[in-house]
């Protein structure tokens, strides 16, 4: 078997806590409208600057609002993915977490940890803490 050298180690892991974290939520919507992700990668598919890590969104099609039609607004999740040994975000980040959320009006924060052989456990932020959840929860 081929030693990874630490820095391609973290990338291998990263790269597949970000498809697991794709899978489950794909696999635990119940919901007629799929959920779509877009990554914020490097160039070679590595980690990149910025707090989130994914963001799924979908078409709202139960909201109706005076001026708009039914399909017209999104639903905002914001993923932090966690793989490996890589350790939960610290105070400041769950300080941007929550500007970012507030920003773009986003339904829920989501941390998303995996290691390798374990199962996949996502947590959702209440407040200022970690709160472990199933994905139908978040993701219905």
């Amino acid at each position: 078997m081929i030693e990874l050298s630490p820095g391609h180690k973290a990338h291998f892991t990263a790269k597949w806590a970000r498809t697991m974290t794709k899978w489950l939520i794909t696999k635990s919507s119940r919901a007629k409208v799929r959920w779509r992700f877009v990554e914020f990668g490097g160039v070679t598919g590595s980690e990149s600057y910025g707090i989130v890590d994914i963001i799924a969104v979908r078409k709202n099609h139960k909201t109706n609002k005076p001026g708009l039609k039914r399909g017209d607004l999104l639903d905002i999740i914001l993923i932090q993915v966690k793989g490996g040994s890589a350790p939960r975000p610290i105070e400041s980040d769950l300080d941007r977490l929550i500007s970012v959320a507030k920003h773009h009006r986003a339904r829920a924060v989501v941390l998303a940890e995996w290691k390798k052989g374990k199962r996949l456990n996502l947590h959702v932020l209440s407040g200022r803490e970690w709160v472990e959840c199933d994905p139908v929860d978040v993701f219905r």
